[in-house]
């Protein structure tokens, strides 16, 4: 479904960063102790049912290097396991929300693998399920790629819209969101966020 050419959506983008209160010093590019699981799917990626509502994009974003998170950052992952991890760390991005056997982050299976030493290490580390992991939130990278909208299938014409952020590059959050019609830039309303934008139609629909 595509957006009526008689509507335009302004998207902010806001400078602050989100900071994380580590060892008594709020720094935006410590490393955080936590720990990871994963995602026991066969095919190796995240999920394509994901509360941020991606879809099968969801799972394979990143190159398949996703996470749920118990808190929504987009960060770069390091094991803590000297036995069998690299100390080099993978980047992921986050395309669900949920936690496990106090954790913050559930990897997909292939991301959970690539913080081992070598492949088979990574069996190794796949066979504890949970290991201790030190993470912070990195720019997001997306090269070729501009931001897109991608409106939700559950979006009722004129009635009810919701879409989702694709590609947001940079280390910075989009806080809000407005929609109005482009031939006066008039009546512009807020969009309320779930895990998604979306408005639902109360005095007028949306063109």
């Amino acid at each position: 479904m595509a957006l009526s050419l008689q509507s335009l959506l302004f998207i902010f983008a806001s400078s602050h960063f989100t900071q994380i209160l580590a060892d008594a010093a709020t720094c935006s590019d410590c490393f955080i102790n936590s720990r990871a699981a994963y995602y026991p799917n066969s095919d190796e990626q995240g999920t394509e049912t994901g509360r941020c509502r991606f879809g099968s994009f969801g799972a394979t974003i990143n190159g398949g290097d996703v996470s749920a998170a118990s808190e929504l950052y987009q960060d770069g992952v390091r094991c803590t396991n000297s036995k069998y991890c690299s100390d080099k760390g993978v980047t992921i991005v986050i395309t669900d929300h949920g936690s496990s056997d106090r954790t913050d982050f559930i990897l997909s299976k292939q991301t959970f693998g690539r913080m081992a030493q070598t492949t088979d290490a990574a069996a190794s580390l796949l066979s504890l399920g949970v290991v201790d992991i030190k993470y912070r939130r990195v720019l997001c990278s997306y090269p070729g790629k501009n931001i897109t909208i991608k409106i939700d299938e559950n979006s009722n014409y004129p009635h009810y819209l919701a879409f989702v952020l694709w590609y947001q590059q940079g280390k910075t959050d989009i806080t809000a969101v407005q929609l109005c019609e482009m031939r006066e830039m008039l009546n512009q309303v807020g969009l309320g966020r779930n895990m998604t934008w979306e408005r639902a139609s109360t005095s007028r629909p949306w063109d």
